[in-house]
Order: structure tokens, then C-alpha cells, then sequence
């Protein structure tokens, strides 16, 4: 299955849920969103697992569950279950806060989870608070070494860069993955939605680089077999690897590979355009397979070949899928 550009689409990023149980400053207004979708506007577990069984017959391989916050959606064990039983479908993700994560790890990686992404911006429990305006640092920090118990791998812990915010932690970060079999990737702080963005709070994946590698040491690049953004390297006597995902400085769209379907249905080609069909109101009109599967060609002949580096897409983070 492949784009206009030759790229192999086979991921497929799924949001179960708009509402999340943190109100980071980048992705939610403190007061959090005001518009949340009603309970049956949210495509049903069903719906979903045929939007999937589609896509894998198409050539998906790979699907990562988001939000929101993923973990607060009922029954999201049981949905997992059902996902890693569909022949064809080779890895499941899940990217979430890390706030439930704890309670939830051994159940999902029982029912057929292989990985997790947690979000996290810092490691100081005032400024965790300040970013994330609710939840517990110390909540998340459990969460993440009881995935890696039940074995949850890789773990992958990300970090939103903002300067004069969070990027005093850089070097914390970095320092961190000598200690623990993680992968600690810094993103570059995106424009999306309404958030806070500003060239002021903008740091460079370079500029990054070059304060790890003045203040802690030499990065050495490291060959992982990969189809995402990241750029992985690690340091000398380290545990972990440290990553970098720059769409903002990077031509990270040539190996873009996935699409991305929200809470509400709607897929999306490229997550800085809000380009989007409804395979929601197709489904739910009484369409065939072969229609929805047509729906999903037709998303990925939308794809553009990139991102134009004034774009910002309408909907929030929270509603697009993390």
C-alpha cells in the first residue's frame, strides 16, 4: 500500500478517546477542552476493529492506540485483546501519560500490547505540575518501571522541549538513559491547534545535540531498523538511547509511513493538514467493505509529499490522537 510518493503506508495511529486526565500547556487549555464529544459521537470498539481489519488487508501492520489519554476509555483491556487477535496485524503500541499506567501495564501487556510511549516533559516534581497542571510525577515514574517489569518493550519516554520551560532538563534527560534501559527521545515543540506555541519557546534538535554533547559527552549514532521520524544515538557506558524527532528542522516527511484516525472517525493523510474523510458517517450509512476500503485509498492517495512549515492544524492535540 503505497502513496503518491512511493511511500509504504503500514501504520496506522487509532484515538479512542478526546479526554484526557492532564492539561498539559501545549496540548489542552487549563479549563480543558470545551467542545468533548458526546459518548456516541466516539466510534465504538467495534467500529474501530473494522476499520482496522480493513487496513490490514491493505497492508497495515502496525497500529498505535492514543488519546486523550487512551487509559481512561472503559473496557480498553478487552479492546487490546480483540486488536492483537486480528491475523495480519504484527505490532500493537499505545502512547500515553503514564498517570494510569501502573494499574494497567501487567492487564495489557497480558492481552497482547508490545510497546509504550510516555509522555514526559520533566522529571522535577513542581515543574511536572506546572506543565501538566494536574496529575503526579511520582504516579507516571511507577508507571513506567512497572511497564518495563511486565515487559512492555521498548519504553519509550518523550519530551516535549520548550526553553525556558523545560529545557534547563535536557541534560537530566540525557543523563538518565545511562541508568535505565529506555529510549528518552527530546521533540521538537510543534505548532498544533491553539496551543502556546512561539518561535521563543522553540529549541532546535541540533541546538540540543550540541548542549548534551558540551555538558555530558559524544553521541554515537546508532542503527536501529525503523520507519518513524527519530534519530537515535546514545551515549558512552549508557543502558538506553536517546532519540531525536524533529519535524520542524527535518525533512521527517519522506519516511512518513502512517495514518492517523481520530476519536470521532475521521482519517487523517498527514497530521499538519486537516485534510480529512469521515469513515464514520460512511460506516455508519451501511457502507461495504469494499467502500470503506476505498475510503482508506483514497485518504492515502491524499497524503501530501510534506508539511509546509506554516501550517498549523485546527483541531487540538488531544483531538487528533497524540
Amino acid at each position: 500500500m503505497k502513496d503518491g510518493y512511493s511511500r509504504e503506508i503500514d501504520y496506522l495511529r487509532i484515538s479512542v478517546i478526546d479526554r484526557c486526565n492532564l492539561r498539559c500547556i501545549y496540548c489542552m487549555p487549563e479549563e480543558g477542552i470545551s467542545n468533548l464529544l458526546p459518548h456516541d459521537e466516539i466510534l465504538t470498539y467495534e467500529e474501530i476493529l473494522k476499520i482496522v481489519e480493513i487496513a490490514v488487508d491493505l497492508g497495515i501492520r502496525k497500529v498505535r492506540i492514543t488519546g486523550g489519554e487512551p487509559l481512561l476509555r472503559k473496557d480498553i483491556v478487552t479492546f487490546i485483546e480483540k486488536l492483537a487477535k486480528l491475523e495480519g496485524l504484527k505490532d500493537i503500541g499505545m502512547t500515553t501519560n503514564g498517570v494510569l499506567l501502573k494499574k494497567f501495564a501487567r492487564q495489557l501487556r497480558e492481552g497482547g500490547l508490545k510497546r509504550v510511549n510516555v509522555s514526559l516533559d520533566s522529571i522535577n516534581p513542581d515543574k511536572f505540575k506546572t506543565i501538566t497542571r494536574l496529575g503526579s510525577l511520582n504516579d507516571v515514574l511507577e508507571g513506567i518501571e512497572e511497564a518495563k517489569k511486565v515487559g512492555l518493550d521498548p519504553v519509550k519516554i518523550n519530551m516535549v522541549v520548550m526553553r525556558g520551560i523545560n529545557d534547563d532538563e535536557i541534560e537530566t534527560f540525557a543523563l538518565w538513559s545511562r541508568e535505565v534501559d529506555y529510549q528518552i527521545r527530546f521533540i521538537e515543540f510543534m505548532p498544533v491547534g491553539q496551543n502556546s506555541w512561539s518561535r521563543e519557546l522553540f529549541i532546535s534538535k541540533n541546538e540540543i545535540k550540541e548542549r548534551i554533547e558540551k555538558k555530558i559527552g559524544k553521541l554515537i549514532p546508532v542503527n536501529m531498523k525503523k520507519s518513524g521520524p527519530a534519530e537515535y544515538f546514545m551515549l558512552e557506558k549508557s543502558e538506553g538511547i536517546i532519540g531525536f524527532i524533529s519535524p520542524m528542522t527535518s525533512h521527517i516527511c519522506v519516511r512518513c509511513n502512517r495514518l492517523r484516525l481520530t476519536a470521532d472517525g475521521k482519517l487523517r493523510p498527514c497530521l499538519f493538514s486537516d485534510t480529512e474523510i469521515d469513515l464514520k458517517r460512511i460506516m455508519r450509512g451501511g457502507a461495504s467493505d469494499r467502500q470503506i476500503k476505498d475510503a482508506i485509498v483514497d485518504t492515502i492517495n491524499l497524503k501530501p509529499q510534506g508539511m509546509l512549515r506554516e501550517s498549523k492544524p485546527l483541531r487540538p492535540m488531544s483531538t487528533i490522537g497524540g
